[in-house]
């Protein structure tokens, strides 16, 4: 059973949470407001109330986690949403990340190979409170041709090279965050596309997340 209650205790834990994660460098107000805003631990079994707010990947079931708070504010800092912009993120997982996204104002657009996570998502009631949210069951590598360009793309699984695909469905101007790598450990980067179609790339930390695969499950 998931909770459904956002106690005061819940929300101390949530703000001590937070103050972590800006301790470890996240300056983005707006996204350090949305994840005080989350409850977190609607996204995990009850059972694990207490892990909720720990700053820890844990696993969702078939083979994925719900990304570590701070993960999650990195990325999301990194890919400089606007109020609107049109998302694109690889990786449905647990919901969190996309919700964060629509708290910050984008109209997110994610997709998720794994037909157990998406059919629990489709189910998920406290998903279904962000209109800007829509799920789709398919594979990332293809992404979303039918509603493309995006304004931004976020890959949340570890990719070992760029999807070409994925950047022709890029605006120009627009950014993809991802982490590129097929051993342990990625190294976060930012890609921007140029109004001339060449691409921009900036290299950052590196991280850990399970592979991203080619198909559906």
């Amino acid at each position: 059973m998931r909770p459904t209650q956002d106690t005061y205790r819940h929300q101390g834990m949530r703000k001590k949470l937070i103050q972590g994660i800006q301790s470890k460098g996240i300056s983005d107000d707006r996204v350090l407001d949305a994840m005080l805003a989350v409850p977190r631990h609607f996204f995990l079994d009850s059972a694990f109330d207490e892990k909720a707010y720990d700053d820890k990947a844990f696993p969702i079931g078939e083979g994925q986690t719900i990304s570590q708070p701070y993960t999650v504010a990195y990325q999301s800092q990194l890919l400089e949403v606007k109020p609107f912009s049109k998302i694109l993120e690889i990786g449905t997982g647990s919901g969190y990340q996309a919700v964060i996204l629509a708290e910050m104002g984008g109209q997110v657009y994610s997709i998720e190979r794994q037909k157990k996570l998406f059919e629990a998502n489709k189910s998920f009631t406290y998903l279904k409170k962000y209109s800007t949210i829509k799920l789709f069951y398919g594979d990332g590598y293809e992404g979303l041709p039918t509603y493309a360009p995006f304004d931004r793309i976020l890959i949340t699984a570890a990719a070992p090279e760029i999807p070409q695909k994925l950047i022709e469905q890029l605006k120009p101007g627009g950014m993809m965050v991802i982490p590129l790598g097929s051993g342990e450990v990625q190294q976060m980067m930012r890609i921007t596309k140029l109004d001339n179609d060449s691409l921009k790339e900036e290299v950052f930390d590196h991280f850990s997340f399970v592979p991203m695969l080619v198909g559906k499950k």
